[in-house]
């Protein structure tokens, strides 16, 4: 890997056995992410998205091929070993912001750090410089009862912020969102990209996708686009009208 790659994906694949069948989520995946870009992997329902969204995150290991985080060979780690290169190294933001109901935001925000045996001082400045970076400093001592939908998505932001991965990994990070809300998360999502942040974002939307400067297809468990957001416009809308036509 040279120092510019971040991600690499090689010649990945990951087989499920259903019962007696075997069945191929992914099939043979190459892929290359640097640092600092902002990609989206674009896919319908039983793709092959979602399994490589968990490859890239650590969540599971794949069945063949080799899979590089920074240098690491995340492919050949098991149990503790993979759960640190996780923990270490990749901000997770949910559709379902997974925030503990009875901790206060604050709280939430510091898990990650607590994980990390990070003192409490350090661990309150670090969550408070978060909370600031996505405008909910003011909010530190609420539950997230008491915040909205938007808001509550800010501190798992937040959250995915305070241990400064080297990668965060969004998963429908608007998917319960309104439409103005999902707005402001995307300007937020694109304003920590600008500032240096590497961004993977998991999306079946097309209009969510194209806010990425690059975007990944994935279609039957392979690649089957890899360019800049504008070429990607450009054959949906040409797919489009030869549908209609």
């Amino acid at each position: 890997m040279d120092k510019e790659t971040l991600i690499e994906l090689v010649d990945i694949c990951k087989i499920y056995h259903i019962g007696d069948t075997e069945v191929a989520a992914n099939n043979g995946i190459n892929l290359k992410i640097n640092h600092g870009e902002m990609v989206a992997i674009v896919g319908k329902s039983g793709s092959g998205k979602s399994t490589i969204m968990n490859i890239i995150g650590a969540l599971d290991i794949p069945t063949s091929g080799q899979y590089f985080l920074d240098g690491n060979d995340v492919s050949k780690l098991k149990g503790d070993a993979l759960a640190e290169i996780r923990n270490r190294m990749i901000g997770f933001i949910f559709q379902q912001y997974n925030l503990l109901p009875k901790q206060t935001v604050l709280d939430n925000v510091a898990l990650p750090l607590m994980y990390a045996r990070v003192g409490e001082k350090e661990r309150k400045t670090r969550c408070m410089e978060a909370l600031e970076k996505v405008g909910l400093a003011d909010k530190y001592k609420n539950l997230p009862t008491q915040l909205s939908g938007g808001q509550q998505q800010r501190a798992s932001i937040a959250r995915a912020l305070v241990g400064k991965p080297s990668l965060i990994l969004a998963d429908e990070p608007t998917g319960a969102l309104d439409s103005k809300t999902s707005r402001e998360v995307l300007d937020l999502l694109k304003k920590l990209h600008q500032e240096g942040n590497t961004i993977v974002l998991i999306t079946h939307d097309n209009s969510i996708a194209v806010e990425a400067e690059r975007i990944i297809k994935i279609s039957d468990g392979v690649v089957v686009f890899d360019g800049e957001a504008k070429e990607y416009k450009n054959e949906v809308m040409a797919n489009t009208e030869n549908r209609m036509g």
